[in-house]
């Protein structure tokens, strides 16, 4: 298990036991819940229906991504502004709100099934080539960015009641610094239910519409889906709408990626790899289409959660499953949802403050684990160009989006193009020369296998070219030859860097890894003259591999 200060990764949550995990869910559940229904807030969606479609939801990317990613997928914002663009051309048409709003869920419908040619692309090309175009250099300031635009949300809600959100923050603080046990696992639930029974008992809570709300009821109403707007034979207002949301799934499939990778990096899994970025990208573009089908906002993968991966160090999806499972059942309680409608926007703008910085900050270690050189030009100004258009164009732009006629591009979504393109067409002064002599991506197991060897080999001079040829016996001789021309090539740097790339191909799956190991061990072993290098030998090739 990887280790963060004192605190041990927990990828089983079973062995924590089931009230623990219960809990654990709730806290998920939490830190979902302000982002998620301020969408529904804004929009004039149906909060209940939200609350149904990000448990749905999250269940059917589960299913999709093997039960392997913990990820919860609540309401995107990327689409806020698609809405209030759909809204407005309705009303010019004589169209209120509500009856609008199902046109502008197809529209996200359609955004969605753009998931599955992304996902069918990256299928038939590989993931390496499909994430050649989005590099650490543009992912990792992408996810910085993605937590810097959704601090400015934390701070206004903050301002509503600066003490509430303060006590919420302290003991956020507090737990996870000083918290044992199960205390230091839950810091996001105390620090939400603290903040808010003291709200309650200074009199900041109106229980008005607590007091009015129905225990049980539906979630949604008929009228208020995107399948009663197929019925109402105004076709022209529904390509208008597929038009002008149909774009911004450019901008949240990049996102996606981003958070994937935020999320792989936190828990130390590669999950473009495990289940794959085919599987990842179709289950958020299913979970996008069923909510918008039925008059939810669209979903997408919740940093929020990431958040509190990075702060628990529970890593394991059953307890993001047991969120989603109490998110479905709470959404048929109207009781439920005025409960946490009434919460105190300082109280989730306390713990969001931390979430966000969390975001920002995991994309920052991006950089440093895939050792971004930022005194490289290159890199500093695709970094810079990414960040502050992101930013810039989210906080300076009418909207948070450059408007291009009745369509809005989000801050997030220019920076990835722009990220992306600067990516491809600026010069690469450190651009690797064993690239087009081998491809590390298409490595066999030996010859990636005589790439370590040949590593570690070389470290100190504490195995000798003689000693490299009998460790290299098994080899085949162009295999060896190709190998060696291709190191000499090499910076320790690059050698290292190569290895990073290709580990995750072996880290899902340790049999591999094993059969591997053993095989160098046996290599080692042939020749009793390589006793003394041995064990340095095996132990160099276990770090590089684990």
């Amino acid at each position: 298990m990887t280790k963060n200060n004192t605190t041990e990764a927990v990828y089983d949550a079973r062995t924590l036991g089931k009230g623990r995990m219960l809990v654990l869910g709730f806290q998920h559940l939490f830190a979902m819940f302000g982002a998620t229904i301020l969408v529904p807030t804004i929009t004039g969606l149906s909060v209940s229906a939200t609350l149904l479609f990000a448990g749905l939801g999250t269940l059917l990317f589960h299913w999709f991504t093997k039960m392997k990613v913990p990820a919860f997928l609540g309401s995107s914002f990327a689409f806020l502004g698609g809405y209030a663009t759909v809204v407005a051309m309705g009303a010019e048409l004589g169209m209120s709100q509500a009856e609008a709003l199902p046109f502008a869920c197809v529209g996200v419908v359609a955004a969605g099934l753009l998931y599955f040619v992304l996902a069918a692309a990256v299928k038939a090309f590989g993931v390496r080539r499909v994430m050649k175009l989005f590099p650490p250099v543009v992912t990792g300031p992408i996810v910085i960015s993605i937590g810097l635009i959704l601090a400015g949300t934390a701070v206004k809600s903050i301002l509503s009641c600066w003490w509430v959100a303060l006590i919420a923050i302290l003991v956020v603080v507090v737990c996870n610094i000083w918290g044992k046990g199960m205390i230091k696992i839950i810091p996001i639930l105390l620090g939400v239910l603290v903040s808010y029974i003291v709200a309650a008992c200074a009199g900041q809570v109106d229980g008005t519409v607590i007091r009015e709300a129905a225990w049980v009821g539906l979630p949604f109403q008929w009228q208020d889906t995107g399948l009663f707007a197929f019925t109402a034979g105004r076709w022209d207002f529904l390509l208008t709408a597929i038009i002008a949301i149909m774009p911004i799934a450019i901008a949240t499939m990049i996102e996606h990626i981003g958070d994937i990778c935020a999320i792989g990096s936190t828990t130390d899994r590669n999950y473009l790899e495990d289940p794959g970025l085919h599987r990842t990208l179709m289950g958020d573009g299913a979970a996008t289409v069923l909510a918008s089908l039925f008059g939810a906002p669209a979903n997408t993968t919740y940093g929020e959660n990431t958040g509190v991966l990075n702060l628990t160090r529970v890593f394991d999806p059953r307890v993001v499953r047991i969120a989603a499972v109490v998110a479905v059942l709470l959404s048929f309680s109207p009781k439920f949802a005025a409960l946490i409608y009434a919460m105190p926007a300082a109280t989730i703008g306390g713990v969001s403050l931390i979430l966000y910085g969390m975001i920002s900050s995991v994309g920052i270690r991006s950089l440093v684990e895939n050792h971004v050189d930022l005194t490289d030009s290159r890199n500093l100004i695709i970094t810079a160009l990414t960040i502050t258009l992101a930013v810039g164009i989210n906080y300076g732009c009418e909207g948070g989006a450059l408007q291009f006629g009745s369509i809005g591009i989000s801050g997030l979504a220019c920076a990835a193009i722009i990220g992306i393109l600067a990516a491809v067409i600026l010069p690469d002064s450190e651009k690797k020369e064993y690239t087009n002599l081998m491809s590390y991506a298409e490595m066999t197991k030996v010859e990636y296998q005589t790439l370590l060897m040949l590593y570690v080999a070389n470290i100190d001079g504490k195995i000798q070219d003689e000693e490299v040829a009998v460790l290299l016996q098994k080899s085949n001789p162009e295999t060896l030859a190709k190998m060696r021309e291709m190191f000499a090539r090499m910076s320790e740097r690059e050698v290292v860097d190569c290895i990073r790339e290709n580990k995750a191909r072996f880290a899902s799956k340790p049999a591999d890894r094993e059969q591997m190991l053993e095989d160098i061990r046996s290599i080692v072993g042939a020749d009793k003259s390589l006793a003394p290098t041995s064990d340095y030998f095996c132990s160099a090739i276990e770090k590089l591999l684990v």
